[in-house]
């Protein structure tokens, strides 16, 4: 017996010595013991086993009722390919694309476990010391580098990713970083079906009325660049995801979001208007360094043209800050 390399627990070597099903199922007949992780507006994540290969895997599908909807066939159609060869250590590896009579369209992927960046800063803002000492300020700088890394790799692929946020960005239990979701990517020389407001879509206005709802989490909205926010797509380009990296950066220092609003409007009107003060001055008992201030007032500038004009460049200005004893 051993272990798995991405912490789904023991492999006995009877699970790797047994003799292949006949006959060999194909499709999703190959999978068995389905387990839902999450579901979003249209689409659904599980887990499952294949019993070809003897892995688990995640499953992403459409939702019974988004099945026959061609917007979003294509748009999961997309999120496949874009992820399937965006091929980087922070980008998670798609194994099989394909349509079921039954589930539809569907891709599976690498199970990685661990948690998402939000998690980990929603416990250090609630006082959790355990996650605080495993997830210092230097670690969590080196999670949002380790995102900036797959995405400086799009970039240079052509592809915007355009929904940067904690959320997206997923810590492995082995220190894996891994940035998720390229379901509104941008890619260059193609249509762009995606929505002008990603969580704004099919109908979901009302559950991000109001930030202030208990629980209620409006995380696209919170990132947007100022060019997202006025849809000015003919603006949208690698620049759009410094902006949001930006403000991930903010929100892992300071432990809030800068342009956060009571309303959906006043978020986006603080977008693009509102400056906020540098991390050190939000969260003055942080230890936040002053580099580390400039890095994230330049990413976060209203005008594209005076942030950092490439990925590479957020990249070196990251590893230039300096941490104290």
């Amino acid at each position: 017996m051993t272990r798995t390399a991405d912490g789904q627990g023991p492999i006995f070597l009877t699970a790797t010595d047994y003799a292949l099903p006949d006959p060999l199922p194909e499709g999703v007949a190959k999978y068995t013991n389905f387990h839902e992780m999450a579901r979003g507006g249209s689409a659904l994540l599980r887990s499952c086993f294949d019993c070809v290969t003897g892995r688990t895997v995640v499953m992403k599908t459409l939702l019974p009722e988004f099945r026959a909807d061609p917007k979003e066939n294509r748009r999961l159609l997309r999120e496949a390919r874009v992820t399937a060869q965006l091929q980087h250590p922070n980008t998670v590896p798609v194994y099989e694309i394909g349509r079921d009579p039954a589930e539809g369209l569907y891709f599976t992927m690498k199970r990685v476990s661990g948690e998402n960046l939000f998690g980990i800063l929603r416990r250090i803002a609630g006082g959790d010391e355990a996650t605080l000492a495993e997830f210092p300020l230097h670690r969590r700088l080196a999670i949002v580098a380790g995102a900036a890394q797959a995405l400086m790799y799009a970039h240079a692929r052509g592809v915007i990713h355009r929904d940067v946020k904690p959320e997206n960005i997923w810590v492995g239990n082995f220190g894996e970083v891994i940035l998720l979701d390229w379901g509104v990517a941008k890619v260059w020389g193609q249509p762009d079906d995606a929505p002008q407001h990603p969580l704004v879509a099919r109908g979901q206005q009302e559950a991000i009325q109001n930030l202030t709802m208990a629980g209620d989490r409006p995380g696209t909205p919170l990132y947007m660049s100022p060019e997202q926010v006025n849809v000015n797509r003919a603006m949208v380009d690698e620049r759009s995801d410094i902006f949001s990296t930006g403000v991930v950066l903010y929100e892992m220092a300071a432990l809030c979001e800068p342009f956060r609003g009571r309303f959906l409007q006043e978020t986006f009107a603080n977008i693009i208007h509102d400056h906020p003060p540098p991390p050190s001055k939000a969260a003055p008992n942080r230890g936040i360094p002053p580099r580390l201030d400039e890095v994230v007032m330049t990413a976060i500038a209203k005008n594209p043209a005076d942030r950092y004009q490439t990925m590479r460049e957020l990249l070196e200005a990251i590893r230039e800050v300096e941490f104290g004893d």
